[in-house]
């Protein structure tokens, strides 16, 4: 047996050096499924990631079309027998590829705009106004929805604590109605809900594809937009890994649905004869957690059939940006979920991140929303009195 090799003081080699290359990961790999190669498995990017490190082989741009390729799904970390920080991993390999080679124009427009929500806002309504009228090549992402004024809403005398709700960048124009369901909920619930009306985006775009500098900057304007507040709710899977490092150690990011969750027996639910597909996201799976607590909320809905989405290669393609630089590829591992929605007479979709509900949705003629969308709509009340409430009064 050869001798561990010694930590090394380049920290992407030393991420690389926790790998076996047992191939455990290759099952769970959306891409070594789609492809069958070894480039295109965790294994084989972590020891040309290293190598690269090393300088014992010069980048190619073979070896970066398969490190473009990779969808960041981490569900090799999953799987992962050693504990390999593969999504750490990816980030600084991105970090230093974009060093020597710059992104594509497409890449470098859609981080520009993330960066600015207002803009993004602005461009998204002229798509609303002009959807109907453009070729289909031209409508990657489902129509917007119509902006509709929020009716009032009571703040509670005295609150549980304080929260805000976090919007992000593509999000803030498709998900309006959702913030301000999930907000109504919480101040039925008893909490003062904050706005943070300068808050941007993620930045996880950003540092997925190697902008290091542009996702700190933005972790910096939400660290400010945040501060004081006790906790921030998350509604995209996607996002809430990158904020929740943003923030200061004073103010905790949960994830709305694993918030609600724990509030759940405050809340009335109507019944539901429907049968509804639910698609699980690989950053709520491999990163966030909440799929457990999104089951036991469905599960509260009397009369809801309730079908999980599993077909194909573990990953509906979204992956941040890759579903409008790689389209055709995202097409296909999109596809596989698409048919089996179709062949499970289901009569909508609920996925919990924007970005697979936006690649989805546009594939589709049914209703995609976000899980908490859904129970909204089944909401017949909440329970106010303080005997309802679970819990400590003092956190959420």
């Amino acid at each position: 047996m050869s001798a561990a090799r010694p930590p090394s003081a380049d920290p992407l080699v030393a991420l690389a050096d926790r790998c076996v290359q047992c191939g455990l990961c290759l099952p769970a790999c959306p891409t070594y499924g789609h492809d069958r190669l070894e480039a295109e498995s965790p294994r084989g990017r972590i020891a040309v990631a290293r190598a690269w490190a090393l300088g014992t082989i010069e980048p190619s741009a073979v070896a970066d079309t398969h490190l473009d390729h990779c969808l960041g799904c981490r569900s090799c970390e999953a799987v992962c027998p050693a504990g390999v920080q593969y999504g750490e991993l990816l980030g600084l390999a991105r970090e230093r590829q974009r060093q020597r080679r710059a992104p594509g124009r497409r890449q470098r427009w859609i981080e520009a705009l993330a960066a600015r929500p207002h803009a993004l806002a602005v461009l998204l309504r002229l798509y609303r106004l002009t959807y109907p009228a453009l070729p289909a090549s031209w409508r990657p992402l489902p129509r917007p929805p119509a902006a509709t004024p929020a009716p009032p809403s009571p703040v509670p005398a005295t609150a549980r604590g304080e929260l805000a709700v976090f919007a992000g960048c593509v999000a803030g124009p498709y998900e309006m109605a959702l913030r301000e369901a999930v907000a109504r909920l919480c101040r039925g619930l008893g909490y003062r809900v904050r706005p943070a009306p300068d808050q941007t985006c993620c930045g996880s775009l950003h540092a997925h594809a190697g902008d290091t500098a542009r996702a700190q900057a933005l972790a910096a304007r939400n660290r400010d937009a945040f501060a004081g507040v006790d906790t921030v709710l998350t509604l995209a899977s996607g996002c809430h890994e990158s904020l929740a490092r943003s923030l200061d150690a004073g103010t905790r990011t949960q994830d709305a649905i694993a918030f609600l969750e724990r509030h759940a027996d405050a809340l009335r639910l109507r019944p539901r004869q429907e049968r509804v597909a639910l698609h699980l996201p690989c950053t709520q799976r491999n990163v966030v957690g909440s799929v457990p607590a999104l089951r036991r909320l469905l599960a509260r809905v009397p009369g809801l059939s309730l079908i999980e989405l599993d077909a194909g290669y573990g990953c509906c393609g979204a992956a941040g940006t890759q579903m409008l630089t790689e389209a055709e590829r995202a097409a296909d591992y999109r596809e596989p979920l698409l048919r089996q929605f179709t062949a499970s007479g289901a009569t909508r979709l609920l996925s919990a991140n924007i970005g697979c509900r936006l690649h989805l949705g546009a594939a589709l003629t049914a209703p995609v929303a976000h899980p908490l969308a859904f129970l909204a709509e089944c909401l017949d009340g909440v329970e106010v009195g303080a005997d309802s409430l679970p819990g400590n009064a003092a956190a959420p």
